[in-house]
Formats: structure tokens, C-alpha cells, sequence
């Protein structure tokens, strides 16, 4: 029963394919039950009677997904005429039909529906009681709970699939937003601060400004590319071929570059170069020190930055550390903001640490582990 979620059940629409696999399987089943109970059941004398009122409920069947409640209701009748002409019948095999339409309808309608739907199934049992067995009653009330029961089954089954896949959306929509996030951030702060130095410099030192602009300029391509690779990406266009790879920490001296031609002095260390640590923690290193430059440039009134970057077999550990002024952090408090949630994501997802705070020698200090995962 793959996928048969209508509209009213909250699911995807059911493929051609699964509705036919249905219609056909449930035709097979009643007819291959019915049809031989019918012929050896005391049906001699009105055999066409019984194969008609067999064939009518396969029939019915075809409509089983968009309609199940009157294909229910139509089976449910039929299956009582068979059982009232043929005494001799199974009720339970008189009226699969109807069985089998109150498993779809269970998969497919609100709960509160199918109950309905099944107390109204169950009412028919005196039908069975009435040919003084208690045996065919049991069995009739079985058969039919465990229809309903077996689409409900399948109905939390897709429910469950629905749960993960808005999950899966959700975390992949919130990993772009940090992408874009991060690029565009860092990006627009240094072409601000430029441009405003541009600006000052214009008419007394034409070469200080078109050093600005081309900084501009650099820092647009840089981010253009950027956006460029993550849209290939995220749209599955990139072939990898001719395409630059995604960042990582061997672009470190480049993003020091950017943040010392906005006028902020920049001291990079790096230790254990030689570790390539896997696709995911590079990124997210790397991401991590940018957003933590693009908010001392923004936010902090710095003027000096430390970053060290620590690679061995075990983690990453960064520490970003600059004199800005402590009385200017609004976006560094918890909850505030994007920089500093989306640098806590980062590390979380990886299994990571990281710490904002104070520094030890005044100014702000960021410090993040990511740990490295070898091997299964």
C-alpha cells in the first residue's frame, strides 16, 4: 500500500502505480476467496447469483482509494447479500470486500473517521451470531479489527516518513541559511568598511581609494563565485569539473587578507597543516573563523585579532581572540542574533564544542573544537 495518502489523510497523493498494484490485488483476493466459497457453499441452485454479487464487490474495489467510504458501504452490502442468500458462506468471507476497503480507508482518512467506519463494520457481527456459532463471530471480529488495525499500521508509517522528510527540509533549508549567511555577511561587512574608507580618502589620496574599490571588487568576485558554487551545488549542476572546491581551512590566509585590507591586523598561526580533516569539519572550521572576523570587524571596535588553528588526529581547535571593546557585544549574547547561533550550529552538528566569551587578556574570545572522525 505504498504511499496512499489522499489529500484528506495529510499524505502525498497515491502514484498510479500503487492505486493499480491495489485495485488489482484486492480484485484477485475477493474473487479467489469468494468465488470457490460460493460454487461449493450450497450455491448449486443460484450459482450466477453468488458469481454476480462477487464480481459487483471487485468492481467496487476500482474505487477503493478515492472513495473508500461508499465502496465500504457498497461491499458491506453486497457481502451481507451473499451471506443472507447463502447461509452456508463464511460472513467473514462474504464480506472481505468490505475487509479490505476498511484497511485503505484506515490508511487514508483521520482516525476519528475510521473509528466510525469500523463500529459500523462491527455492527454487522450479529449477522455471524445469528448462525448460532461463536467461533464465526470471533473470527469475523478478528479479521475485521485486524484490517482496521493494519491500516493504521501503515498510516503511522507514513506519518513517521512525513515527520522525517519536513525534518530532512528543515535542517537542509537551515544549513543553506548558513551558507549564504556566512558568505554574504562577511562579504558586505568588509565592501562596507571600504567603501566608507574609500570614501574619506577620495579627494586627498586618489590611490588609497581605488586600493578600496579594488578590494571591493575582489571581495564581490570572491563571493559571487562562492554563491555561484553553492546554487551548482544545492541544484545538482556541478560536475566538479573546472569548479573551485568548496572552502575549507587552506583558505585561511585569504580570508586574513580580506579582513587586513579592511583595516583590521590580522595574526594567523597554524599548526598540523599537513592533516586534511575531513570535507564537513574543514568547511565548518573555516566558516567559523570568517563569521567570528565578520562580527569583530562589525561589532567589536577592534583593531587586532588573533587566530590559531590547531590540527591532529583527534580535533580542530580554533581560537579567534581580539582587544575589541567589551561593552560593545549585543550580538554575542545568547540567542542574539545570527553569527553566533549559526557558529554553535556548525559545531553541534559535528559532535563540537564552542565557547564565546571574555578573553583571558581583555577584548573577545572565540574557541571552538571540532573533533575529527577516522575511519567507519
Amino acid at each position: 500500500m505504498g504511499h496512499l495518502r489522499g489529500p484528506d489523510g495529510g499524505g502525498a497523493p497515491p502514484s498510479a502505480r500503487a492505486v493499480g498494484a491495489l485495485r488489482a490485488a484486492s480484485a484477485v483476493l475477493v474473487l479467489g476467496v469468494a468465488v470457490p466459497t460460493c460454487l461449493t457453499a450450497g450455491a448449486a441452485g443460484r450459482p450466477a447469483v453468488a458469481l454476480a454479487l462477487a464480481v459487483m464487490q471487485a468492481v467496487a474495489l476500482w474505487w477503493v482509494v478515492g472513495r473508500p467510504g461508499a465502496v465500504l458501504a457498497v461491499c458491506a452490502l453486497l457481502g451481507a447479500g451473499m451471506w443472507l442468500l447463502f447461509p452456508a458462506l463464511s460472513l467473514t468471507g462474504a464480506l472481505l470486500g468490505a475487509q479490505l476497503a476498511l484497511c485503505v480507508l484506515s490508511a487514508l482518512r483521520p482516525v476519528r473517521e475510521s473509528r466510525r467506519w469500523l463500529l459500523g463494520t462491527l455492527a454487522l457481527a450479529p449477522l455471524a451470531y445469528a448462525g448460532g456459532s461463536t467461533l464465526v463471530l470471533v473470527s469475523y471480529v478478528l479479521a475485521v479489527t485486524l484490517a482496521w488495525t493494519a491500516g493504521q499500521w501503515r498510516r503511522a508509517q507514513q506519518d513517521r516518513l512525513a515527520a522525517e522528510t519536513r525534518r530532512a527540509v528543515a535542517e537542509e533549508r537551515a544549513r543553506i541559511a548558513r551558507e549564504v549567511h556566512d558568505v554574504v555577511a562577511h562579504t558586505v561587512s568588509v565592501m562596507v568598511i571600504q567603501a566608507s574608507a574609500a570614501e574619506d580618502v577620495f579627494t586627498a589620496h586618489p590611490e588609497q581609494a581605488r586600493q578600496a574599490l579594488r578590494a571591493i571588487e575582489g571581495a564581490g568576485r570572491s563571493a559571487l563565485g562562492e554563491l555561484r558554487v553553492l546554487l551548482r551545488t544545492e541544484s545538482g549542476e556541478d560536475s566538479g569539473e573546472g569548479r573551485r572546491p568548496p572552502r575549507g581551512l587552506g583558505d585561511l590566509a585569504e580570508l586574513a587578507a580580506n579582513a587586513r585590507a579592511a583595516g583590521l591586523a590580522v595574526e594567523l598561526h597554524e599548526e598540523g597543516r599537513a592533516i586534511s580533516p575531513p570535507s564537513a569539519v574543514d568547511l565548518a572550521g573555516y566558516r567559523i573563523v570568517q563569521e567570528a572576523l565578520t562580527n569583530t570587524l562589525r561589532h567589536a571596535g577592534a583593531g587586532r585579532v588573533r587566530v590559531s588553528v590547531c590540527r591532529d588526529e583527534e580535533a580542530v581547535r580554533i581560537e579567534v581572540s581580539d582587544n575589541g571593546r567589551p561593552g560593545n557585544r549585543s550580538w554575542r549574547s545568547a540567542g542574539s542574533g545570527r553569527g553566533l547561533a549559526g557558529m554553535r550550529e556548525r559545531a553541534s552538528l559535528l559532535g563540537g564544542t564552542l565557547e564565546a566569551g571574555p578573553g583571558r587578556d581583555g577584548g573577545f574570545e572565540v574557541r571552538a573544537v571540532l573533533p575529527i572522525r577516522f575511519g567507519p
